[in-house]
């Protein structure tokens, strides 16, 4: 029973639409602006840089909550990892299909990162820097957020003790890498015919 209660709390935790209610504080709402996608990049459409990075912040908190410090609360007789991942697996759903929103939401990225730094914290510092390094060059944020995706399981293959095979997060690595992908694909049809959004030019057409 205590597990079945962090699951609904780190579902609710997900949940809650904190891009949503930061446009709705401003006067915007975004499920009316570009993508009509309540996530950070059209939260950058609508309100700017400074308060994007903020909302980025605060949703990969819940992800770091869930993953890390809601498993402490517990003695479960479950291994911390395991439970951590699926936690981190509940709060992303909550972010992809806010019971608060009619079950919509956004891309999951921000409080996936959050997940993922909770759980193994090298790996994704190594793929935020690469997700970095590439929007730098080529200033596609999609592009960015889809390599440092897919990079993810490789490193956790790579730098995890034992085999991949035996380690919950490189299952939960694989499922958020497909995951992205797959909320991307308009982004990847854009990228491929050259007509994707660069970053200062978010303004121009929905992403």
């Amino acid at each position: 029973m205590q597990t079945l209660g962090l699951l609904v709390a780190a579902y609710l935790l997900g949940s809650v639409p904190i891009g949503f209610m930061v446009g709705k504080a401003r006067g915007v709402d975004l499920r009316r602006v570009g993508s009509g996608n309540t996530g950070t990049t059209n939260v950058y459409r609508a309100l700017g840089l400074r308060i994007a990075l903020v909302v980025f912040a605060l949703d990969a908190c819940k992800g770091l909550v869930a993953a890390r410090l809601l498993p402490a609360l517990v003695s479960s007789g479950e291994p911390a990892v395991r439970l951590g991942v699926r936690l981190g697996i509940a709060v992303i759903v909550g972010s992809l299909a806010s019971v608060f929103m009619r079950f919509r939401g956004g891309k999951g990225v921000a409080v996936a990162v959050g997940v993922f730094i909770g759980l193994v914290p090298l790996e994704t510092a190594i793929c935020l820097a690469l997700w970095a390094v590439l929007v730098l060059i080529f200033k596609y944020v999609s592009l960015g957020s889809i390599c440092g995706a897919v990079a993810l399981p490789v490193l956790v293959a790579v730098f995890g003790s034992g085999r991949p095979a035996a380690n919950p997060v490189f299952y939960l690595s694989v499922a958020a890498a497909a995951l992205v992908v797959l909320t991307h694909r308009s982004n990847i049809k854009r990228l491929l015919s050259g007509t994707e959004n660069r970053i200062g030019r978010l303004k121009e057409r929905p992403q």
